[in-house]
């Protein structure tokens, strides 16, 4: 009886430990991040960063959090374990187990459901962050007629899931044009609500002439609950001057 009054003092010991450094993984992984990010000072290399790690950190933070409740589980009632005898032990360790598999896959579905809708919010706010020209003036964004403008035209087969931001000093006529990559990002699902609707796959219905404009269609596809769209997206028509 005294080894396992032992056993189980130990035992409680090192899930405490346990505990504290799975909750200390979990805020250090999130500072680590938020540092990396701080340190970012370009705002689309800042939003390519956020958009390439930011769910993967915050997986892991949750994987510390589900290991910490876990080990606090480990040394729920273990007073009674030691005037009940030692098999409780072992069907308290059990259910534990158990309990870490199925958190380990509900945690893991509730945060691809759920946190895109968060991300999509912070990349939105990077994304249209005003920028600022080497000589240090806050440029502006152009609207998408004033874009055609400024772009060059583009490979047909780079049409695919790109749309780009350019932000123009007016004051010193200095132009910076950001790439994004649309099939990268999830969109509120019609159908569910979550966001995880994403393009799947594109088609070019009609290519663009320098005389009309040509035909794009967007397939998209909820990961979720497989609700499926067609968009249909209208590509400007070749410039007069194009190679």
């Amino acid at each position: 009886m005294e080894t396992n009054s032992t056993f189980l003092s130990s035992w409680d010991q090192f899930m405490y430990i346990g505990l504290a450094l799975s909750i200390g993984f979990s805020v250090l992984i999130l500072l680590y991040h938020e540092y990396k990010v701080l340190l970012i000072k370009d705002y689309k290399e800042k939003y390519d960063y956020v958009n390439l790690h930011e769910v993967r950190y915050f997986w892991y933070a949750v994987l510390g959090v589900i290991l910490a409740a876990a080990c606090f589980a480990n040394t729920f009632q273990t007073h009674k374990i030691e005037s009940a005898g030692m098999q409780w032990f072992y069907v308290r360790l059990g259910v534990t187990v158990c309990f870490l598999i199925i958190g380990y896959f509900v945690f893991y579905s509730l945060v691809r459901i759920y946190y895109p809708r968060f991300l999509e919010k912070r990349l939105t706010k990077l994304r249209n962050t005003p920028r600022v020209s080497p000589e240090g003036n806050v440029m502006r964004k152009l609207t998408q007629s004033e874009e055609e403008h400024h772009l060059e035209n583009i490979k047909e087969g780079e049409v695919h899931s790109v749309d780009y931001d350019i932000w123009l000093d007016d004051k010193t006529g200095f132009k910076k044009i950001e790439k994004y990559h649309a099939f990268e990002h999830a969109e509120e699902c019609t159908e569910c609500g979550y966001f995880t609707f994403k393009i799947n796959h594109e088609e070019i219905e009609q290519a663009p002439t320098v005389s009309e404009d040509g035909l794009l269609m967007k397939h998209y596809k909820c990961t979720y609950c497989n609700h499926r769209e067609q968009r249909e997206v209208v590509i400007a028509r070749l410039a007069t001057n194009a190679v």
